[in-house]
């Protein structure tokens, strides 16, 4: 069989297709994007966009919460759900990003931010230092108060502008961008925002998918994004 160059796929596993069919039966609509055995004999991790649930094997019970290993320390929850965020990010695509800094910089994140936002403004008044840290900085807007609010005109408004990394600049020094629209990613940042964990702003997604609350100083920040290489390295 190998020879003549045919590839057969894996075979389905059972126990996994029949949480899938109970899990089908009690959810609807809703259609996990994946569902493997977890490291605990009889439970299934179930991963719904960047959010994920284990679920006994006949489907009847549904955990929310966060698995650790003992012996290890590592959040295995965590671990599987960065994976999800960054492949989810980076699938927005940085034609649909406002950028601030050069592709060759050492580290790149994502940041879900709040034009009228405090700590938004304060970090984006030292864009020039993170980019000089070596950090680029990929901005995805998540108005708090909704995409009616004021602040989620104001980013369409940015969005529209025919310089948008001056028009979200100016607006974060508290100027009001001229009314604009046109077809705009606001909503779709907003919606992914909420799929992958945002409940503030700023909130920074790390290289590997990391997610972390508030603001971090240019400085420090690029200490613990050198740190989350290390690791990485055997």
């Amino acid at each position: 069989m190998l020879a003549t160059g045919v590839s057969l796929a894996a075979a389905p596993d059972p126990a996994i297709e029949k949480v899938r069919a109970e899990l089908s039966k009690r959810l609807g609509d809703i259609s996990p994007d994946s569902i493997e055995a977890s490291p605990v004999p009889g439970l299934y991790e179930v991963l719904i966009g960047a959010r994920l649930y284990y679920v006994s094997a006949n489907g009847r019970y549904f955990i929310q919460g966060q698995m650790t290993d003992i012996e290890t320390g590592q959040n295995l929850t965590e671990a599987k759900v960065a994976q999800a965020r960054k492949k989810l990010i980076d699938a927005v695509g940085e034609d649909n990003m406002i950028i601030f800094g050069d592709a060759g910089l050492k580290h790149t994140i994502s940041v879900f931010t709040d034009i009228d936002c405090g700590y938004c403004r304060k970090l984006h008044s030292q864009i020039d230092e993170y980019n000089k840290q070596g950090i680029r900085v990929r901005y995805l807007f998540y108005p708090r108060a909704g995409l009616n609010s004021d602040s989620g005109r104001k980013a369409v408004s940015v969005w529209c502008a025919d310089d948008r990394k001056k028009a979200l600049s100016e607006a974060k020094q508290g100027k009001t961008p001229a009314p604009k629209n046109c077809a705009n990613p606001v909503a779709d940042h907003y919606a992914l925002g909420q799929i992958v964990g945002v409940t503030g702003t700023p909130a920074l997604v790390l290289e590997n998918g990391e997610l972390l609350p508030g603001y971090i100083p240019p400085a420090r920040l690029r200490k613990l994004l050198d740190s989350k290489i290390a690791e990485q390295k055997p």
